[in-house]
């Protein structure tokens, strides 16, 4: 029998995605959101619609039919001592609040294993990487001293490639899914917590979807690596793409930030796996950049980034700042890199006075 595991999720939009596909390889997960989140959550479980390769449509798992279990609370009501496992899978920004840094700090003095499924690397994972010089990216993290009481140790990342959306219109507790890609999982510095990795893999691996009378593979499945660089192939991809949907007095679809200029596209995505190699990063572990290209096509919407902003976000998570920062430690620049980073800067500028003028 395959072994079970508790698992807490901060986060139930994106978070649902993989509390579901834990939920379905029989895990028992909680988790951590909003109060009309908790009663829908509780009440109907999640349902997350997904394609199905080879079938017209999407198919929805109940949660509520599945061997494991979800259920939501909010964070007062969590003791991470009675995890396996933690993962964060709110915006980086949102771990600022006062409720969500306490049960953060609760989190970082339990010395549980937590597994990042932000775009945006947490601190603590970013010092596993030799050579990076932690206080020089500090400016990049909306609270950088959330991340302070954790070990580096007990911190993973997750890349979150899977793309979801809660469709409008729709109960929060229904989320769509339109990319079906794999969740990459970076391996833990301890080799038991890779080792409970490994077996949630096995177990999501092995799930199958009864449609009709047939036993179907599920998509998103979760993939480790033994290197803690695989989740950075992230990077070129949000460069290129989610960043740059951010114009000076619009937003663009992702789809048009990779298409529109593709010349442009290309080199951006180039600069920053290069950069990534220089972290030390394999090549062979970085997404090329036609595979990534043809994945945008479908990819009709602006960015969970330029929706924030547009919006009016007075914060949003700063994967375009890191890059240039940890670029420029190492005496590198990118003009692409460099505008995009200033158009970020203009929107949150204005919201900002925006927001302190009402």
């Amino acid at each position: 029998m395959a072994k079970t595991y508790k698992i807490v999720i901060l986060g139930a939009s994106y978070g649902s995605l993989l509390g579901t596909k834990l939920a379905a390889a029989g895990h028992h997960v909680t988790l951590v959101c909003l109060p009309a989140e908790v009663e829908a959550i509780n009440n109907d479980g999640c349902r997350i619609r997904m394609p199905i390769r080879g079938r017209e449509g999407l198919f929805e798992i109940h949660s509520k039919t599945l061997p494991g279990s979800i259920s939501a609370a909010g964070p007062e009501a969590i003791d991470p001592n009675a995890f396996d496992l933690v993962c964060l899978a709110m915006q980086e920004p949102q771990y600022r609040s006062p409720t969500i840094r306490t049960l953060m700090m609760a989190i970082a003095a339990s010395g549980k294993p937590s597994m990042s499924i932000m775009n945006m690397p947490p601190l603590p994972f970013l010092k596993r990487i030799p050579g990076v010089d932690a206080t020089s990216i500090r400016h990049c993290f909306a609270d950088a001293t959330v991340w302070d009481a954790f070990d580096p140790a007990t911190m993973t990342l997750c890349s979150p490639d899977p793309q979801a959306f809660r469709p409008p219109g729709e109960p929060i507790n229904v989320l769509q899914v339109r990319l079906a890609t794999n969740f990459k999982a970076a391996n833990f510095a301890r080799e038991a917590d890779t080792q409970m990795l490994r077996d949630i893999e096995a177990g999501v691996d092995a799930v199958r979807l009864k449609i009709g009378d047939e036993a179907v593979e599920a998509p998103v499945k979760l993939r480790v690596h033994n290197s803690i660089f695989v989740p950075l192939a992230k990077w070129a991809m949000l460069l290129t793409g989610n960043y740059r949907c951010v114009q000076k007095d619009r937003m663009i679809s992702i789809h048009d930030a990779v298409h529109t200029d593709i010349e442009a596209s290309k080199a951006t995505y180039a600069w920053v796996r290069d950069l990534c190699v220089t972290l030390g990063a394999d090549a062979a572990d970085m997404v090329p950049f036609e595979k990534y290209a043809n994945a945008a096509l479908s990819l009709g919407s602006p960015s969970s980034a330029a929706r924030a902003l547009d919006g009016g976000a007075v914060a949003i998570e700063r994967v375009d700042l890191l890059v240039q920062a940890l670029a420029a430690s190492r005496g590198l620049k990118s003009a692409n890199v460099d505008a995009t980073v200033a158009m970020v800067d203009g929107w949150l500028a204005a919201n900002r006075a925006k927001a302190k003028a009402s």
